[in-house]
């Protein structure tokens, strides 16, 4: 776990729960390890190569109403690419025009993300702040990278790029063991 996740995962009413069911003492040193950095948590090799090689994650935002939206994005493995070690950043595909991630940004840029590797039983967990770039906004040439890594056929219409504040790896516990199908060849891939 990065030292900042705990500070924001761990609420007040989180640490209520995690009381009830013997855990706070724990997880109050790790939040307590979090509130002495005085930076956002870096991405390390070991996080980078994840990202890298994911074909998909869900992506979170809350809207005006409160409500958390759950969004899965996907593309061939390298589309999420890690930019430095406080940045990832992906190429926005044109689906069914409802742009409620992108909605939800304009009011608030704090979003979750989980990314499930299901054949080796690894998910990574993110929180981070969150920018849409359109075609045609000032950075073209991250627009144009994360468009190379695009899925044959689709058409970006924007890129999204997260600052990463923190992260935690989840334990590979109940996590089934899936495979996903080669788009061009039909065979399982990790």
């Amino acid at each position: 776990m990065s030292a900042q996740y705990g500070c924001i995962a761990f609420t007040d009413d989180v640490r209520r729960v995690q009381s009830d069911y013997g855990s706070a003492e724990f997880y109050a040193r790790v939040a307590e390890r979090g509130r002495a950095a005085s930076d956002h948590d870096a991405l390390g090799p070991r996080e980078s190569e994840f990202l890298g090689a994911l074909d998909g994650f869900y992506l979170a935002t809350v809207g005006e109403t409160g409500w958390p939206y759950v969004q899965f994005r996907g593309g061939p493995p390298g589309f999420l690419q890690v930019l430095d070690p406080h940045t990832i950043a992906w190429a926005d595909y044109r689906g069914n025009l409802q742009h409620v991630s992108t909605g939800n940004l304009s009011g608030d840029d704090r979003v979750s993300m989980i990314g499930v590797d299901y054949a080796a039983r690894r998910r990574l967990k993110l929180f981070g702040m969150a920018r849409v770039m359109r075609a045609g906004d000032d950075d073209g040439d991250l627009l144009d990278r994360l468009a190379g890594a695009a899925e044959a056929g689709a058409k970006v219409e924007a890129a999204f790029a997260v600052t990463v504040v923190a992260f935690d790896w989840n334990c590979p516990q109940h996590i089934p063991r899936r495979v996903t199908v080669g788009a061009s060849d039909g065979t399982p891939r990790g």
